[in-house]
């Protein structure tokens, strides 16, 4: 419940929508009521012999308090007489006589104390027959109902906008969160359940709200203000007929208690579905090819029966829920048109022994009474599909609140060191790394690399390259020891100023659903056309740019199906990283997947272009290691070995093996 307070906070910006919110909450139960409420006047005036008209009604009423305050006034002077002259013994019993008549006395004269002050204008106002009045009594409960429905649109209306905003900042929030979250949580094609939170539980989140300012406002209105009307009628009466409401609420907590349970599960399992459509999506040339199609249907197939078998727990405790209310709702109606009926019939004002009303209930009261508790129980009725909502939002607020709240390993400082451009060393000293659910891959790492050298790092498969890498543009921080740009540790420098300095190619180039322009602005949103124009020719991008694609730098790349090959993406990647202008260029086995006239063209173009600036290279290719000014061997986690090519070629087992017989020979 924590969380969902804190999307509430979120939904209490908008203060003049929940103003709004609030008022047309409160019209339209008062005219709810009042559309039940109006069966006392079409009763007691139009149907009843004796009064033709509302003058007639209010008339008799007044006259009839008249009389009978007549009377209780000869009674109440003859009591004060007794007093007067009785002794001691009989004193108290008249006394309480004479309270009880005076007491009867003010009930009568509240009674009609509103007919007396209105009648004038009753007299005035009113039609005098009886088949007009129905025809005023009916025009307003049309005008009530008209005025009921458009304050009802409107609180639809406001509630829809409330909720739609903070879905919206909440979304917002959650993206923003998620983007600065630890690299462990997405996988190759992004997180399922990142998904899943952002779209189905921030979804269910809002759907509690909607609930809440909606209906868990307007409903309970609506039942309150039948309730204060049977409550005026009858209050002890009301009051026999709710002994069940304690029953209710304790159903009511245990049955929530359950379906926040289930809601938790059944968003689990969504995500767990969300995964399985994404594994298979984004390997579907792989399934395609191994023919495993069958395969990747029966997972799924298996995934949506278990969120199948979660949705059905769920509907059964959103059925006993509703059963629930709906039964002890009749409990309750029915209870009242037994003691209402009694009361009315026998003309008694007690029930068991216990006093209900001062005066008999006249049919009137009683069939208005019974409308009244009807007209409650139909918004509690509905409390019961809210209440299950609610819940759920409840529980999607748990889920989406736990990735806002998580703490990154990646701490900025309070206060950052400055570091002038260009550096003129990157330190590695002593670097050890253990991944959070994982092995050991960096044991101790001492590495320096100076301004304007070209270093490859080479090693087997699992040996920390790529984690070096992601260390020093801190995706992570290490375990123990420290990586330094000249004197300054790089976790003293904010993240965002630290990338400002690098640029990263990766094996698996990722072009966004944009122009091939702004995909290599990308990273440089204020670099201009020219800018782009000169990166794209420097990475030998911009020949086929303009002559083999549609639209030129407009050529829109994803979601027109516009396909280039693996040499030109990593190519038009490369211009995105040369446009950056980095002291330090990185390139993760960034030709591993590329033809050779691609590959000799970014080698040309990376030979330009590292002039005076730090590349690090990871990179199994012998073409690429030639490039190098120094190769450095990892294995274990650990450098094994560096060194030019000539030395490591005749002392390295692991680099004669990379290299192959031709390089040597070549060398």
């Amino acid at each position: 419940m924590k969380n969902f307070r804190r999307v509430l906070i979120i939904a209490a910006q908008r203060r003049l929508a929940l103003f709004g919110i609030l008022l047309t909450s409160l019209v339209v139960s008062l005219l709810w009521a009042a559309n039940f409420g109006i069966l006392y006047p079409v009763v007691e005036v139009v149907f009843n012999e004796d009064h033709d008209s509302l003058a007639d009604y209010a008339h008799a009423k007044i006259t009839e308090a008249d009389e009978k305050t007549v009377a209780l006034d000869l009674q109440i002077g003859e009591l004060k007489q007794q007093i007067s002259v009785a002794d001691e013994s009989k004193k108290a019993s008249l006394q309480f006589s004479l309270d009880a008549k005076q007491q009867e006395q003010q009930l009568i004269a509240k009674s009609v104390s509103f007919l007396t002050k209105a009648q004038p204008y009753i007299e005035k106002y009113t039609p005098g027959g009886a088949y007009d009045t129905l025809l005023l009594i009916i025009g307003f409960l049309v005008v009530a109902t008209a005025v009921k429905l458009v304050a009802l649109g409107s609180n639809l209306m406001l509630v829809q906008y409330v909720t739609e905003r903070t879905s919206l900042d909440l979304r917002n929030l959650f993206f923003r969160k998620a983007l600065h979250l630890d690299l462990e949580l997405f996988g190759e094609n992004g997180s399922a359940d990142l998904t899943s939170r952002l779209t189905n539980d921030v979804g269910n989140v809002c759907g509690g709200v909607n609930v809440l300012m909606g209906r868990l406002i307007r409903e309970p209105l609506k039942m309150i203000t039948c309730l204060v009307g049977a409550a005026y009628i009858c209050p002890r009466l009301l009051l026999l007929v709710m002994v069940v409401t304690p029953i209710v609420g304790l159903i009511m907590h245990h049955i929530s208690r359950a379906i926040r349970r289930a809601s938790r599960r059944m968003m689990e399992e969504m995500s767990q579905v969300y995964g399985l459509l994404n594994n298979s999506f984004a390997g579907i040339r792989v399934v395609k090819a191994f023919n495993t199609q069958g395969i990747e249907r029966a997972k799924f197939k298996q995934g949506t029966q278990a969120y199948f078998r979660r949705s059905m727990k769920m509907g059964l405790y959103n059925m006993l829920a509703r059963s629930t209310s709906e039964m002890l709702g009749i409990i309750t109606v029915s209870m009242a048109i037994l003691a209402g009926g009694y009361l009315a019939m026998n003309g008694d004002t007690h029930l068991f022994g216990l006093r209900m009303s001062d005066q008999p209930l006249g049919a009137a009261e009683v069939l208005t009474f019974f409308a009244l508790l009807i007209g409650a129980s139909d918004p509690a009725k509905k409390l019961t599909d809210v209440w299950s909502g609610l819940q759920r939002g409840i529980a999607a607020s748990d889920r989406v609140f736990a990735i806002i709240d998580r703490k990154s390993r990646v701490i900025e400082p309070e206060t950052s060191s400055f570091l002038a451009r260009p550096h003129s060393r990157i330190t590695f000293q002593d670097v050890a790394y253990t991944y959070p659910s994982g092995p050991r891959v960096l044991q101790g790492i001492d590495l320096s690399i100076r301004h304007g050298e070209t270093v490859a790092v080479v090693g087997p498969n699992g040996c920390g390259k790529s984690t070096l890498i992601s260390l020093l543009c801190r995706f992570d921080d290490p375990e123990s020891g420290k990586i330094l740009l000249d004197d300054v540790s790089v976790d003293q420098l904010r993240a965002r100023e630290l990338r400002k300095r690098i640029a990263l190619v990766t094996q698996r180039t990722v072009l966004f659903d944009d122009t091939i322009e702004e995909n290599i602005r990308y990273g440089t949103p204020g670099a201009d056309d020219h800018a782009v124009v000169r990166a794209a020719k420097l990475a030998f991008a911009d020949e086929f740019i303009r002559h083999k694609t549609p639209d030129g730098y407009k050529t829109m790349l994803g979601g027109k199906g516009m396909r280039l090959s693996g040499g030109q993406m990593q190519r038009i990647a490369l211009a995105r990283a040369f446009l950056r202008d980095p002291d330090i260029l990185i390139l993760d086995e960034a030709t591993s997947q590329i033809d050779l006239e691609s590959e000799q063209l970014i080698h040309q173009a990376l030979a330009k272009f590292l002039v005076d600036r730090t590349g690090i290279m990871i990179t199994h290719r012998p073409t690429s290691l030639a490039m190098a000014d120094r190769i450095v061997v990892v294995e274990g986690g650990q450098v094994v070995d560096e060194g030019v090519h000539a030395k490591l070629i005749n002392r390295n087992r692991f680099y004669q093996s990379l290299c192959g017989s031709d390089f040597k020979r070549a060398a």
